[in-house]
């Protein structure tokens, strides 16, 4: 129990006003419980993080995110201010994998509590088990070296049922930094998991029955997504949003979208849509958004990662030919 210092305002107060203040110091403190003062203090690596602090904390916490709306997260550099933060937090969430500077700095950080969102559940390798050379897919992992599996795909939180794993042992993270508030912690874990449950049912339903399976993206974010609901991914850049594809991966996409009667190549909100479009262009095919949900920003469909999911789930249905 935190005791806040009570000074009287006048001399007047008296040592009978003094010892009532003291009584009811307790109180004052316990009733301030949810405020700024006496909040966990969660510092976020970046949204997807973010958005299960928030969720499972509710009013017992205060989340501050590394990485601003509209910033690429790939390639953020943290400033001074922002390793300080980390020292000063009474938890870190992060994913390992996605943010070079970011895991460097949290290794280095004092905080006592350091959460890898990438150690809660199992992660995977996507880009090279459909037969296709997918160069980008390697690139993209070349780029991520260092990740808490050698090449494995950290984009964990586009798979709903993986994100419900992550959330319970964030949910239990939450608990052991906080016991004070640790029922709170688990029914908001248990209240965010039937969200996300009910999400995952919308995404087999909506995706049953399909015209193809097939869809291309810049980005290849959506290993676990396509592979959760049957789907098949072809990533333009691979892991890496930033990376340039090859032309010989340009020309097996054409045949691929040829092939496969794929009608949609999709780009994101916060990387460029350059190469989408061109591919788009040279192949007759319709351009679209699936985004990633790596940051919400004014251009994002949805306030957030439910609304954004079922964006997404939307754009799907269309390109793909749902029924």
């Amino acid at each position: 129990m935190n005791v806040r210092r009570l000074i009287p305002t006048t001399a007047a107060a008296g040592a009978v006003a003094l010892g009532l203040m003291a009584v009811s110091a307790c109180s004052t403190s316990d009733a301030a419980e949810g405020s700024n003062g006496d909040r966990l203090k969660v510092v976020a690596s970046f949204y997807p993080m973010q958005y299960l602090a928030e969720e499972i904390g509710g009013d017992h916490v205060s989340v501050s995110t590394l990485t601003q709306p509209g910033v690429e997260p790939h390639d953020l550099e943290l400033k001074p201010r922002q390793t300080a933060e980390l020292n000063e937090a009474g938890l870190i969430l992060y994913l390992k994998g996605i943010q070079p500077a970011v895991d460097k700095a949290i290794t280095q950080s004092e905080a006592k509590n350091k959460v890898d969102a990438a150690t809660l559940t199992e992660l995977e390798h996507h880009g090279t088990e459909d037969g296709h050379s997918h160069e980008g897919e390697e690139a993209g992992h070349d780029e991520h070296a260092g990740e808490g599996e050698a090449g494995a795909d950290p984009h964990i939180w586009l798979d709903p049922v993986k994100y419900a794993e992550v959330a319970k042992g964030v949910g239990k993270s939450l608990e052991k930094a906080d016991p004070d508030n640790a029922a709170d912690y688990k029914k908001n874990t248990d209240a965010l998991v039937k969200k996300l449950d009910g999400l995952n049912g919308k995404y087999q339903q909506g995706l049953k029955t399909t015209a193809t399976k097939t869809f291309i993206t810049t980005h290849a974010a959506f290993g676990y997504l396509a592979e959760r609901y049957g789907l098949d991914q072809e990533g333009i850049a691979g892991l890496d949003p930033e990376s340039e594809p090859s032309p010989a991966r340009i020309k097996d996409l054409q045949a691929i979208a040829k092939k496969d009667k794929v009608s949609t190549v999709f780009f994101e909100t916060l990387a460029s849509d350059k190469t989408a479009k061109t591919l788009a262009k040279d192949t007759g095919l319709k351009t679209d958004v699936l985004d990633p949900l790596e940051g919400i920003t004014d251009k994002s469909k949805g306030d957030d990662y439910i609304e954004v999911m079922e964006s997404n789930l939307t754009a799907l249905q269309k390109a793909l030919g749902a029924k």
